[in-house]
């Protein structure tokens, strides 16, 4: 099964299993930070399926980030009887 775009015909939307969001504020002092955003996909086993890199940027004195992840669910639209 797959299901191309949240937009397809089939798709029809579910409740999201999961939203988080996170600010990261640098204090005043020190130097700059750097980071990267990187997001991980495991199955029931603990096998990791994938691994993204999403974002890398920097963070200067006094300077804010917030980072969104949420997970997004669609199941396929039943046409005719059967599920494509």
């Amino acid at each position: 099964l797959r299901i191309d775009s949240p937009n397809s015909p089939l798709a029809q939307p579910m409740p999201s299993p999961l939203k988080v969001e996170g600010i990261i504020r640098h204090p005043a002092d020190g130097g700059s930070w750097e980071y990267q955003v990187v997001i991980t996909v495991r199955d029931e086993r603990g096998d990791e399926v994938s691994r993204h890199v999403v974002g890398v940027g920097a963070l200067h004195p006094n300077e804010q980030r917030t980072f969104s992840l949420a997970v997004e669910m669609f199941t396929p639209a039943v046409k005719g009887g059967r599920r494509h």
